[in-house]
């Protein structure tokens, strides 16, 4: 498989401290982290391109380790994550779904084993596209108050012959989350759901 070329990589962290009710004294933080790289399979149809998902594998932990420490360096500190991938327009959908273990399992192996399936979007865009990543609780998928989502983009980014790949991070539930459902503190953590 070709070798992974990385054009440019950023790293955006917001702190949310109120969504028009009472400001928390420890913000919300979402993180995202976007590695550019050349799509070896743009302008044309290959068959077999699942090989490069290994190849994406040390990108991959090399990016969940990075967003980890934008977002202070603890891993125990981070409950949700999600992941995307923002495919040029001389590649394919399938292009960006070569990003979901690389990704995925990435962050669960930095993160020491989480649990719940990693939540993931992908689209074919332009440069400037913008793409809303899904997260979910880190070890059950059924921790409402974690529902969420970030906006992430390149603004010169993802070309025609490139990839945008995402990974997602936060340290807790929705700022005013309130809406019931499975409480964080009620996670049995037996099959990544509850």
């Amino acid at each position: 498989m070709p070798e992974v070329e990385i054009r440019k990589r950023l790293v955006t962290v917001e702190e949310i401290f109120h969504e028009g009710g009472p400001a928390s004294t420890t913000p919300l933080r979402r993180g995202a982290i976007i590695a550019v790289i050349r799509n070896p399979f743009a302008g044309r149809y290959v068959e077999e391109i699942a090989g490069f998902m290994d190849d994406l594998k040390p990108l991959g932990l090399a990016m969940a380790q990075q967003l980890i420490r934008a977002l202070g360096g603890d891993p125990k500190a981070i409950q949700g994550y999600g992941k995307g991938a923002i495919v040029g327009a001389a590649g394919e959908l399938e292009h960006g779904a070569l990003w979901h273990v690389p990704g995925g399992y990435a962050m669960r192996e930095a993160l020491g084993g989480a649990k719940a399936i990693v939540p993931s979007a992908k689209k074919v865009g332009g440069p400037g596209a913008r793409l809303d990543v899904p997260v979910t609780h880190i070890d059950a998928s059924y921790v409402r108050s974690h529902f969420d989502a970030m906006e992430v983009g390149v603004p010169d980014g993802p070309k025609a012959d490139e990839i945008a790949l995402v990974l997602v991070m936060t340290t807790g539930a929705r700022i005013h989350a309130r809406v019931g459902g499975l409480k964080a503190s009620e996670i049995k953590g037996e099959d990544g759901l509850r």
